[in-house]
């Protein structure tokens, strides 16, 4: 299945297809998240487009044209970048369609400079926390509110070649 995934560029005309993933892969842990933390992680029709526009969103999609997947990278400063939004639509969990997204943004993020790539997740996502540190990523320490709960980051250092 993985090979009929593309992975490119998000554009003003994703936003119905990534508002939906989003909530889609996020509808089970809808209870586990106060509504104004559950908004800020599956956007609303009004953020979407700020995200669109502060953000290089990236979408994975299906031969068919739907949207499989998503993930949103930035750099930060020169040497750092950032990773948010990231969601795969349940049909196509376990079908590596997380693994071409995440390794997408971090090519990226290398090519752009960046040393250190960070990520913000929630104790709820234990499958994404398990994801992120089998492919590099460790915990900083450091964890700040998010609406009322605590937001974990996770860190990666990046190998230039």
């Amino acid at each position: 299945m993985a090979d009929e995934i593309l992975i490119r560029v998000a554009n003003q005309n994703d936003a119905a297809g990534i508002l939906a993933c989003l909530a889609t892969a996020f509808a089970p842990y809808r209870n586990a998240y106060p509504s104004e933390a559950f908004d800020d992680t599956t956007l609303t029709p009004a953020t979407i487009h700020e995200r669109l526009a502060s953000m290089q969103v990236y979408v994975a999609t299906t031969k068919s044209g739907e949207i499989a997947g998503t993930i949103a990278c930035s750099v930060h400063d020169k040497e750092e970048g950032h990773i948010r939004g990231m969601a795969v639509h349940p049909d196509w969990q376990g079908c590596s369609v997380a693994e071409q997204l995440l390794h997408t943004v971090e090519h990226r993020l290398r090519a752009s400079g960046c040393k250190r790539i960070s990520l913000d997740t929630t104790a709820p996502l234990q499958r994404a926390i398990r994801f992120y540190e089998r492919n590099g990523f460790h915990p900083s320490g450091k964890v700040t509110g998010f609406f009322g709960m605590p937001l974990y980051e996770y860190v990666k250092l990046v190998k230039h070649e």
